[in-house]
């Protein structure tokens, strides 16, 4: 079959020229799309929002406009959760509409085969995971962090920008003679006030051959010289022995200690608040610290915001293979194998994300697994479409 080419789709001669065939399959496409995305995200912001905000009113007092701004800001996240399933629910009824009507017979008899068929679905998934890329890293994190600050300022439970209180935070390093890593710095402090910390701690055990442990009544980080500056405190010096060597009291001291605690006394942001530069940056942060699961969840979790645009072409590729098996249904069915396929598809993702925070998979593995999965699923369907 020679495919029909139609400038009247391309006004702007930089564009590439879309035949006939490809444009009428995109107009199939963008209907149940958009209707996809209407339904699942008002499905998704009805069950994870709509319902807690319902109940903060009548229960917490929340007022009806920090509740409807609150609503508005939380759309953006539904929205990009939607967007992958919507276009499993479009490629599978385009396609299996096409395939009901014979008019995928008439073109494969016309020499056209099922990859070409399929192109238009995985050009618009790619184009669908960049705009979920960029939702996931420009607003989504953004509106979450706003949407967070207007309820707790709403029920006046507005929390400082920081950690107040309790402040810890350990260093680990590798021994020079090799082996498992030995605690390097231990700091804590037991309030802090957005300037200055009180009620501090310090085991230092990084120069070999010296161990240090520090008390002092405040201290305050130095930012043109990088250091923190402690004030009426003690520091004793023990050998490596654990025997006494010496005491020093002091009214001022600098001590060249990392800036990371108050780093870590900075309030942490939930995971869906941040992007990915915001996530590295505090990975950055608790790198050294020695708290391997919570470094794992966060690579783990980065890795995931890598991958989750990419279910947007799994879906796609998946969604067109099952479109173009031959068989009469309705869009009910359609609708049907959609949920089974989204059901089983975010079983498994959970399943390996988990494996990954609890270090049975690598975080890369944990969240490429699903993906690498479903493009082999969808290869085989679509294989198996065009051998028949």
């Amino acid at each position: 079959m020679k495919i029909a080419i139609s400038k009247s789709f391309n006004p702007f001669n930089w564009l590439p020229r879309i035949s006939v065939m490809d444009w009428y399959i995109t107009k199939e496409l963008i209907g149940p799309f958009l209707f996809g995305v209407g339904l699942f995200t008002s499905v998704a912001v009805t069950v994870g929002a709509l319902f807690e905000l319902v109940r903060r009113v009548a229960e917490s007092g929340l007022p009806y406009g920090a509740a409807m701004e609150i609503f508005l800001l939380q759309i953006p996240y539904f929205v990009v959760l939607a967007f992958p399933m919507s276009m499993l629910l479009a490629t599978l009824m385009s396609y299996s509409r096409l395939s009901s009507d014979s008019e995928l017979i008439a073109l494969r008899s016309c020499g056209v085969s099922v990859y070409r068929l399929i192109v238009p679905a995985v050009i618009m998934s790619l184009i669908v995971a960049g705009l979920t890329f960029g939702l996931q890293e420009l607003v989504v994190p953004a509106a979450s962090y706003r949407a967070t600050l207007t309820l707790d300022r709403a029920l006046k439970r507005e929390k400082p920008t920081f950690q107040d209180r309790n402040i810890i935070y350990t260093e680990f390093r590798k021994p020079e003679k090799g082996g498992e890593e030995i605690l390097s710095r231990f700091f804590y402090a037991e309030q802090f006030d957005g300037q200055q910390m009180k009620g501090l701690t310090i085991i230092d055990r990084s120069a070999p051959g010296l161990n240090q442990i520090v008390s002092s009544e405040s201290a305050t980080w130095n930012a043109s010289e990088n250091t923190w500056d402690f004030f009426n405190g003690t520091a004793y010096i023990v050998a490596p022995d654990g025997s006494y060597r010496n005491i020093v009291r002091f009214q001022h001291q600098q001590l060249q200690l990392p800036r990371t605690p108050l780093d870590l006394a900075a309030r942490v942001r939930d995971f869906k608040e941040m992007n990915i530069a915001q996530a590295l940056e505090r990975l950055e942060i608790i790198k050294n610290s020695g708290d391997a699961p919570q470094i794992r969840k966060l690579r783990v979790r980065i890795q995931e915001k890598y991958a989750f645009p990419f279910v947007c072409l799994v879906f796609g590729l998946v969604g067109a293979a099952l479109g173009t098996q031959p068989r009469r249904s309705g869009k009910g069915t359609s609708f049907g194998i959609s949920v089974v396929v989204i059901f089983t598809y975010y079983v498994f993702s959970f399943i390996t994300s988990s494996m990954g925070v609890k270090a049975v998979l690598t975080p890369i593995l944990s969240a490429w697994l699903p993906i690498a999965f479903g493009l082999g699923i969808g290869g085989l369907l679509l294989g198996r479409a065009a051998s028949r």
